[in-house]
């Protein structure tokens, strides 16, 4: 039972009016005017066309729009709102809009939808991204079915993405995620998602709601606490994604102190499930992935490499402090490279993400300085990564990305060992 303090009287009236429901889909607001009718009607067309008969209901926290996004939700909720998707139901899906602190950020959005999920006592239920420009109808289906009708309790997206786009999830996120949880998964902070009353139950019990981890990478948070809980996954394609994002500027160092950071304090929360772990786990996938080229997200490989080798010479001291002699040796290595033959091996990435992880558990400086300092040695990594894969074809980058992948499993013995040092001495001595 959630923490009804949480929810403000007007909104605990509107969702008592409404009542239990088979179907709750979320989507949280933040100054998305340009985008809320279309994603609010994609998903009332999508309850419509694929769960006629169910009871449902959208619900909208806003974390305080001054642009009109609630105008806009209102509007889009009238009867004679013109629907760019047409549909029919035998039922209407109700539609509440409320507000929540967007100081508590996507976290505060979150518990709101969940504790409206578990009020509801909602069967099957998916958060949707308010700035979503592809969202399609079928895309509602792809979320709540496998919840719906196969009983699985986590959904995540898969999108057709360009080989070199994405590199953030591709070589660090998803990989180390399969190498601590044991899930192969594409999209672990995919901006949707579905999700049983169940887990819902279950987030709303966890102590975390006051964290960064919740404010700024909650789809991450979710994710992992199913796996580590025993929930079970599947995957389902959506196709394309494009978004009008206010986080599309967001600089590289903010994202990775952000998700990065979160995945981390994941592997700190669910460290006695991760670190005994069994056999790795299956997350099934549900629809046709595709594999049509997208335009590419243009990026010059040679200013990540002058950005590693500065950062190399410039972080020394601090970097001393998270990577063993042998990894800072082997870094300080690669910055003598010239730009035609510079490369950053997968053993060698892989040792430098579990150290930075193991620093993060065990810190001997401040933990924001610990993951400014990955900035530069991701850079270096993604500057390799294109300068090697110019020109190459999907399925070429597919293999190596599947090698990576292979070599962070095969080095999970070393994670295990960094992580689990009791004495910080073992992980930042550089004497030796």
């Amino acid at each position: 039972m959630p923490d009804e303090s949480i929810l403000s009287d007007d909104f605990v009236r509107q969702l008592s009016a409404v009542g239990e429901v088979d179907l709750l889909v979320g989507i949280p607001t933040l100054n998305n005017r340009g985008t809320v009718q279309h994603v609010l009607g994609a998903v009332k067309a999508g309850l419509a066309a694929h769960f006629p008969r169910e009871r449902s209901v959208v619900v909208i926290p806003d974390g305080g729009s001054r642009d009109g996004t609630v105008d806009a939700v209102k509007e889009a909720s009238r009867a004679e709102f013109k629907n760019p998707f047409p549909y029919s139901s035998f039922r209407t899906s109700h539609i509440i809009c409320t507000r929540y602190h967007s100081l508590l950020g996507q976290g505060g959005a979150l518990r709101m939808i969940l504790a409206a999920a578990d009020l509801l006592h909602a069967g099957a239920c998916a958060l949707i991204a308010p700035d979503l420009e592809s969202i399609t109808p079928e895309w509602i289906s792809a979320l709540l079915r496998p919840v719906r009708k196969d009983s699985f309790d986590f959904v995540l997206p898969i999108y057709q993405r360009h080989r070199l786009d994405g590199l953030l999830i591709k070589n660090v996120l998803s990989p180390l995620i399969q190498t601590a949880y044991g899930y192969r998964v594409e999209e672990p902070v995919g901006g949707v998602f579905g999700f049983s009353s169940n887990l819902a139950c279950r987030y709303l019990e966890q102590d975390v709601w006051h964290e960064d981890l919740i404010r700024f990478a909650a789809d991450l948070g979710m994710v992992t606490t199913a796996m580590a809980g025993g929930f079970r996954l599947c995957q389902s394609y959506l196709g394309p994604k494009t978004r009008r994002s206010k986080q599309a500027g967001r600089d590289l160092s903010g994202a990775i102190q952000q998700v990065v950071g979160a995945l981390f304090r994941s592997l700190e929360i669910h460290q006695a499930y991760w670190t005994g772990r069994g056999a790795p786990n299956d997350a099934p996938v549900f629809g046709v992935v595709t594999s049509g080229e997208l335009e590419p997200a243009h990026a010059n490989p040679k200013p990540m490499m002058r950005m590693f080798r500065s950062g190399v010479d410039e972080l020394t001291s601090i970097l001393q402090k998270i990577l063993v002699p042998a990894t800072l040796e082997s870094l300080r290595e690669i910055t003598k490279l010239g730009d035609q033959e510079f490369r950053f091996p997968d053993e060698l990435w892989a040792k430098t993400v579990f150290e930075f992880a193991s620093a993060y558990h065990h810190p001997s400086i401040n933990r924001d300085h610990i993951l400014q300092a990955l900035t530069p040695l991701y850079r270096g990594r993604i500057g390799a990564f294109l300068r090697e894969n110019e020109g190459a074809g999907s399925d070429t980058v597919a293999e190596k990305l599947e090698a990576l992948h292979r070599q962070f499993e095969d080095l999970r013995p070393y994670l295990v060992e960094r992580w689990s040092a009791e004495e910080r001495g073992e992980l930042w001595d550089t004497s030796s």
